[in-house]
Order: C-alpha cells, then structure tokens, then sequence
C-alpha cells in the first residue's frame, strides 16, 4: 500500500482487524448500537448527555480555556436553557438558529435545542448581510440565539429587532442585552435545571440540526441531520472506529457549525462518555499547546488543518504530546505518511461523508490513504467529466468502474439508509438519481468522483465540476494540486481549470502561494512534467500571498475560474507555461493577447 493510488487487499484488512482486537469490547458496542438504532425508537442526544449526568456526574464534559464543566454540571446548565425556550415558546418540531462562534454556551444552547426535540439551525459564522439572511429564513426559526461577537452581522440584515417583529432574538454575552433582545444568560439563571420531559418522547428520526453548505457556489443550503444519522454516526465512527475510551479528550478547533465538529467530534465523545476540549478557533501556531494544555488523547481535522500543521518549522517537541488517534477527512495522499511519522499519530482514523449523504465511509482497519470502508449499498459508476452527468448505456442504464477505477459515488436510498435532503424540497430532489440499474431505484449523488480500492472501500479523487477535461483526458486537480505541494517552497496549491479562446475542454491553472513570493518557473515546470501526464500539466500559474477559504478550510475556487489569466483583470504575478523546455514565463498582456488570437497554440 506504497502508492497514493493503491487498492486494499485481503491481508490489509487482516492486519487492521488484527490491530483492533484489544480494542473490541468499544467494537462491538459500536455494533450494538448501530443494529439498535431504528428510527422510530426513543432515543436522542438529549437523552444520552443525561445519561453520563445520571451515571457519572463528576467527570468532565467540556473544557474551554480554563474552565470545565462535569457532565451533572453541563446537563443542568442546558436544561436550564431548555426551560428559557420553552417559556418563549419553542417546542418540538421548531426550528432555533445559533449565530454563535465556538465557546461553551453555543453547545449548551444547542444541547438544549436538541432536548425540547427541536431543530438546532447552526448558521455559518462568516456569513453576512443577504447571504446571512437567506440563511436565516432557510431555518423557518421563530427564535434566534446571537452572541455577542456575532452582533454586528446580524445587523448587517434585517433579521435583528429593530426591523423584525416576527422572531424572538435571544442575545448571549456578558452584562445587559441590547434594546429589543431578551438576554438569555440572565433569563437561564434563575431558571428550571431539572430534565425536560420533552427529551423522553423525541424519536431517532426526528431532525436535530440544519447544517448549511458553505455556499461557494450560490447561496447556502441547510441539510437535514437527525438524531438517527447522528446517533449511527456516534457508532460506526466514534465507537467501531475511534474506539474512543471514557478517559479521552478530544481536542476540536473546527467550528461548531460544521459536521466535522458537531457530529463526528461531539458523538465520539458523547459515544465513550469522555472529555470534550473545545477550540475557539484554528491557530497553527497555536494548536500543538492548546493538545498541551488540555492534554488531549485525540483531535479532528479537516485536510488543509493537517497541511497548515506540516508547513510549520519542525520543533523538538513535535512528539511532544499524548494524541494516539485523530479522525477527520480530506488528509492528502501526498502528505499521509509525512504527517504521521513527524507528529507520531498512532492511528489516523479518515472518513468520508457529506451533511446531506444518507451513509459514510470509516478508516476502521487502520489502513494508509484510504476514506475507508461501508457496509452498506453504494456504487461507484462510470462518469463523463465534460458534461458533468453520470454515463448511461443504450437501456438507460449506468454501468460501475472496474476496481483502481476512477467514477461518481452514489448510495442507495432505502428504509435503512434514508435521505433527510435539505429544508428546500427542490434542491433535494435534485441530488437524487432514479432508474440507475434498474427500474424505479433511487440512489444518492455525492457530486463526488472517487476511487474503487477494493473491499468496499474508496479514495477520495475530486469533486464533480472541479475534474475538468483537457486533450481528450480528465484531468482530477487533487492530483495536480498534490504534485505541486511536493515542489519545494510551495506551501499551498489551488487548481482548476480555465477556458481558452480556441480550444475544447479547460486549461489547468494553479493559484500558488510560495514561500518569499519567488518562483523557478523552469524547475517547477521540470518537476510537475516528471510528476504528471503531459495533459495534467497546469498551463498557467497565479501567485498570491494568501487563498481565500471558507470558514471550514475549503479553497474558493468560483472567483479565481472566472477571474481566468486575463493580466489586465487580475492584480496578482501571472505565469504560462508556453515552452515546456523555457518552464513557466510571465504572462503578460503582449502575450495574453498572442494566446487569445491563436498565435501562440498551448
């Protein structure tokens, strides 16, 4: 398992299973309940945080910063919110939007949202003004909880007091609310901490959380996550793969508005009754002493958070630590066996799934530069690139990639593995792909291409609309991006494709951040032509100081495909590869021009 493209054999698996038999009394709990888990049975996160407060009500629930809350502590403390949304008229089935960055009363707000068997809407931090207000009526919420920090976006819009009289805004932060917001840190203090008897009527299939899509390309949409897919989550991840123990910590950075942290980190923990540290944000230079400080066991990434990590100047105490396991998706092939050697992480638990993916892939045999593997129905079918739509035969009918082969990830829709979509009907129904092998099936689209390893389990290649064709080839920009990385003083690399006056298909283009703003254009073209097939090759190059990503680290790629090579609208050091034996050379307007009107072929 040496290449970054390798497949799983049978003695893989032998040696994961091998690995995790000390481990297996967690596993089989894990299976346990997975097979319990039906969505019409009574049970919810509510229940299970109560719980750990019932069963072990002096060990720690949460860390923040110097402080700690015990599980009988962050229980009551929930429940006295519950008992200040039910008096403002929250119940079961409505929807309560959190505008909150990371902190202790954000999870204490959404634990008890969860409890009344309402709808947590967790709204991106970053959003602001029509973006931030599409949002918020995509959650239908009669209640709206804002801290402090996130005032000034929400009087970007309408949606605050002043203008609206249609919501409840409850405000959290310290000393008294402003005009028109009820202040709820006050209002919680003199309230009920007993258990609401709401949370023992709520059932696995009613939802628990809106979770929005970034919005990179349009505007966001608010996936549907239930306590039955969070729950599933909790243990096919958190048990049968992290196999996380109750004197863990789990060290999280990533923002509570995201899946990553919301539901994988948070159900593991809540899975083995351990500690969970929160982050209040992402710092590279910061995050190896904040493990330190907490003295955490595990931690969740997301790919980039791990590249960000590596880019730092080795220390003497990069071993320096007690993380054995960490779990998380998107770690880069191309930098796998680097991170875990220099960071010494025993266990890389990789993982793939979306908000609004109806099942999930786990690292759960401890393999190399996999996602993982999925017991459930999927299919990895034949795709064409150019027109971004899955290939049918002459009966209508898709056909699957051989194993090692490249395709689009789908998953059946059925009773056991339902998909929950998003609040806006149209926009699911347009995720579903019906009459696929035979008549009336229904599967899921990922939007994802991926590759078959064998053993039912996958490697992430790329997105759909992110592949792009050039000279009769798909070419797939993890790739390129990943061959890029290993050229020395690179630190970050963004493909896409771009469309050229005269030719079919797109042009590969990399916005580059180098280490001093300095390239060797005729090294670089060397490296990645020794790298990468002739097609895969980037023809033009943008370097900038910074790239733009969203707040859960994905690359901004919309602007730069449209902003294109044009020099003259764009303000950054351009480059094209026009003579691979003279390397990449300025591109300039002269040149741009020779490019469009054809007399300079690429």
């Amino acid at each position: 398992m040496s290449s970054d493209n390798h497949t799983v054999g049978l003695r893989d698996i032998a040696r994961g299973v091998f690995r995790s038999l000390p481990e297996m009394f967690t596993v089989q709990k894990g299976v346990l309940n997975l097979l319990l888990a039906k969505p019409d049975r009574h049970a919810s996160i509510g229940l299970l945080v109560e719980q750990h407060a019932a069963r072990t009500p002096s060990h720690p629930a949460l860390l923040f910063e110097d402080q700690s809350w015990t599980y009988a502590e962050f229980n009551a403390w929930s429940n006295r919110i519950a008992s200040v949304l039910r008096a403002h008229g929250v119940k079961s089935g409505d929807a309560v939007a959190v505008l909150m960055e990371n902190r202790p009363e954000a999870l204490a707000c959404i634990t008890a949202i969860v409890k009344l068997g309402a709808v947590a809407g967790m709204i991106n931090t970053n959003q602001r003004a029509d973006v931030l207000t599409h949002s918020l009526n995509l959650t239908k919420a009669r209640v709206v909880i804002v801290g402090d920090e996130c005032l000034e976006s929400l009087e970007s819009t309408d949606c605050h007091p002043d203008k609206d009289k249609s919501r409840i805004y409850l405000w959290e932060g310290p000393g008294r609310a402003l005009g028109g917001y009820r202040n709820l840190r006050a209002e919680s203090k003199t309230a009920s901490g007993a258990n609401p008897p709401e949370t023992q009527t709520i059932q696995l299939r009613q939802p628990c959380f809106y979770i929005f899509t970034s919005g990179t390309t349009g505007l966001p949409k608010a996936s549907v996550m239930t306590h039955y897919r969070w729950l599933r989550g909790m243990a096919g991840l958190g048990q049968m793969v992290l196999r996380m123990r109750s004197e863990d910590v789990l060290y999280c950075c990533l923002p509570l508005y995201h899946n990553n942290a919301l539901t994988v980190s948070w159900s593991s923990v809540l899975g083995a009754g351990a500690t969970l540290a929160l982050g209040r944000k992402f710092s590279a230079t910061k995050f190896w002493s904040e493990i330190r400080r907490y003295d955490a066991t595990a931690f969740c990434y997301i790919g980039e958070l791990c590249r960000y990590l590596l880019n730092r100047p080795k220390t003497s105490r990069d071993l320096d630590h007690r993380v054995r396991v960490i779990v998380g998706n998107g770690l880069r092939p191309e930098i796998w066996d680097e991170f875990q050697t220099r960071f010494g992480i025993e266990r890389i638990s990789e993982f793939y799934g979306a908000s609004e993916s109806n099942l999930a892939f786990a690292n759960g045999f401890d393999l190399s530069k996999t996602a993982g593997f999925c017991p459930l129905p999927f299919a990895i079918v034949e795709f064409d690139a150019e027109q971004e739509v899955p290939v049918r035969d002459g009966r209508g009918f898709m056909s699957k990639v051989a194993k090692g082969g490249v395709g689009l990830l789908i998953t059946e829709v059925t009773d056991r593995t339902p998909f929950d979509g998003y609040t806006d009907k149209k926009a699911s129904d347009a995720k579903l792909l019906r009459n696929v092998f035979k008549k009336n099936d229904c599967w899921f689209n990922s939007g994802d291409l991926v590759r078959d390893q064998g053993w039912r389990h996958i490697q992430f290649v790329d997105r759909v609309g992110d592949t792009f064709r050039w000279k009769g080839e798909n070419v797939a920009t993890t790739e390129v991006e990943g061959a890029l990385n290993r050229f020395e003083g690179i630190e970050q690399a963004v493909v896409y494709g771009v469309q050229v006056p005269g030719t079919d298909g797109r042009a590969g283009m990399a916005a580059l951040s180098v280490v001093g703003q300095k390239l060797d254009g005729l090294k670089l073209a060397q490296h990645l032509c020794a790298e990468l097939p002739a097609y895969a090759v980037p023809l033009f190059l943008r370097l900038r100081e910074v790239q733009e990503v969203t707040g859960t680290f994905k690359y901004r790629k919309v602007e730069l495909k449209r902003e294109g090579f044009d020099p003259t609208s764009v303000d950054e050091p351009l480059f094209v590869l026009a003579d691979r034996e003279r390397g990449y050379e300025v591109l300039n307007a002269s040149l741009f021009e020779r490019i469009k009107n054809g007399a300079v072929r690429l």
